[in-house]
């Protein structure tokens, strides 16, 4: 294989969108992987109920700035209320998980 995308519509986009910073469903997961094992090896150090609280704060402090100067979000409690209703369906997802 040449490198090139062949025609394949499907690549075009995923490359367009990686480009613009964009993650799909593989680089998402990888993404998620990384804050994964930082909070791991902080775990050798510092106590899990310390270390997800400062995991908690810091994921509240960046959406609030996501929220407030990159989505310009008007009605801040209805992006609260967003967020925590995705929060909580991922982490439900994540207590039904039987390898976790």
């Amino acid at each position: 294989m040449n490198g090139s995308d062949g025609g394949n519509p499907n690549r075009k986009a995923r490359r367009a969108a990686q480009a613009a910073g964009e993650l799909d469903v593989k680089a998402f997961m990888e993404m998620a992987d990384k804050f994964i094992d930082l909070a791991n090896r902080e775990n050798r150090k510092t106590k899990a109920t310390d270390l997800h609280m400062a995991f908690l704060y810091a994921a509240s402090r960046y959406n609030a700035f996501v929220g407030k100067r990159i989505l310009e979000t008007e009605d801040q409690e209805a992006f609260v209320q967003q967020l925590g209703k995705e929060y909580m369906e991922m982490l439900r997802n994540h207590l039904a998980d039987p390898e976790l």
